[in-house]
């Protein structure tokens, strides 16, 4: 007997199975075997949400939710977001490794070579209503994208794949940056590559006139920042929705534009916007023991703590707190900071939040360096999305060159109705 292995005893016919193990993990379809009846379609697992299924196998992001461990590629993600620009970052994620000087200088050269859009997308975006939320403008946007570039269906090629990428992390700045202006009724603002890539960004945001644009540096620093530890954070919803979608064999315009609509929604990419409004509905410090006496009766949530994968802190949230003190000084202090600083302070010395493993995660402070840099709340799932860009191409091309993915497609459990008969409309009661 391979002692790497299982073995099940089916109660209902008393056979018995051998499962492979590997990786901590058995093969699904290696259940199909445990049957009833020959006839029958074999055991199945039942995984709501995905809780405990594994999709792919992947050497791109590290998580121990329980120890508070988040590495890309091997690299903590502190180390990373102390020492490495996003640009950086986004070479290892897509790469494998981190680039050598001259590697760095070609990459961000070749990025910044297609941070324009052709003025057709410009048009497109300025049909939207003026009201259009920026994450819907962006999605489409992203979308129609695969328009202007066919020769994007043809991932097979590498050489055409790997222009692509470079298309979208250029590109996803611009449209967003747009997106904002369009909700403003300014001007947009070109891309300027004499700056950085997040420097480009805020000018593309924010520039006023015709003078040029220089980003506080704490600013663009942090804003950089923002950007590395939000690049990639494994098989979420966003980049399960990439994966799925692009293992149709679709162009990567339209599986990241898939993977932003997931990222649209309020329980995966506002989370930081749900963290300002509890904060402005605390509303000043005395009120915090209020406030989480009601949490504890069931009166409301804790938003910014708690994580689907973390059990401890999510090693994100100790680099973010550390920013928002860096932002406020440039900025000025905002209120919400001290309210924060107090709830965490509280929750985390309270039996009630320490049973549960209730930490700090990544969204509980971000929000307030975005709302200080000047982002509008309507603008972070959209500031989101630019970095994830990266992930999500990794993760793309990651499934593409796998040999075991094939299209998506899971089993359901039917619970309907048995075989009936047609019957006809003058007879149904």
């Amino acid at each position: 007997m391979n002692k790497d292995s299982l073995t099940i005893t089916d109660n209902r016919t008393g056979k018995t199975y051998e499962i492979p193990v590997a990786n901590d993990t058995v093969h699904a379809t290696d259940l199909r075997q445990i049957k009833v009846k020959d006839d029958d379609f074999g055991m199945m697992t039942y995984d709501p949400s995905f809780m405990n299924t594994a999709l792919c196998k992947s050497s791109i992001t590290f998580i121990d939710g329980d120890k508070g461990i988040l590495r890309y590629r091997g690299y903590p993600i502190e180390q990373l977001a102390e020492h490495c620009s996003y640009l950086e970052v986004s070479y290892l994620i897509l790469h494998g490794e981190l680039p050598t000087s001259a590697q760095l200088e070609q990459w961000t050269s070749e990025v910044k070579m297609h941070t324009f859009v052709h003025e057709n997308i410009k048009r497109l975006m300025q049909g939207f209503r003026y009201d259009a939320h920026p994450m819907g403008m962006f999605v489409s946007t992203v979308a129609a994208l695969s328009t202007f570039y066919p020769e994007a269906g043809d991932i097979f090629s590498e050489e055409k794949r790997r222009k692509q990428v470079l298309r979208l992390i250029g590109k996803v700045p611009t449209v967003a940056a747009f997106a904002y202006r369009n909700s403003t009724g300014m001007p947009y603002v070109y891309p300027d590559n004499d700056l950085t890539f997040t420097g480009n960004f805020l000018s593309m945001m924010f520039r006023a006139g015709s003078n040029r644009y220089k980003p506080h540096p704490v600013l663009e620093q942090a804003l950089d920042k923002l950007f590395i530890l939000h690049a990639d954070h494994e098989l979420n919803c966003s980049t399960t929705a990439m994966r799925n979608v692009g293992s149709s064999h679709v162009d990567p315009f339209s599986a990241t534009a898939a993977a932003a609509a997931a990222l649209y929604g309020p329980l995966h990419g506002g989370a930081n916007e749900a963290v300002l409004r509890m904060l402005d509905h605390i509303g000043d410090i005395s009120q915090i023991p209020a406030f989480i006496k009601g949490v504890k009766a069931g009166e409301g949530k804790l938003m910014g703590f708690g994580h689907r994968v973390y059990k401890n802190f999510d090693p994100r949230a100790n680099v973010i707190k550390k920013l928002a003190e860096d932002v406020f000084e440039v900025t000025g202090r905002n209120p919400k900071l001290d309210i924060a600083l107090e709830l965490e302070r509280i929750a985390l010395q309270d039996d009630y939040f320490i049973k549960r493993k209730l930490y700090p995660n990544v969204d509980f402070y971000s929000g307030l360096i975005y709302q200080a840099i000047g982002f509008p709340v309507q603008m972070f799932p959209v500031l989101f999305a630019i970095p994830r860009t990266s992930g999500w191409i990794a993760h793309w091309q990651e499934m593409l060159n796998d040999a075991e993915q094939k299209i998506a497609r899971p089993r359901q459990v039917y619970i309907g109705s048995p075989k009936r008969d047609f019957v006809p409309i003058e007879k149904r009661r």
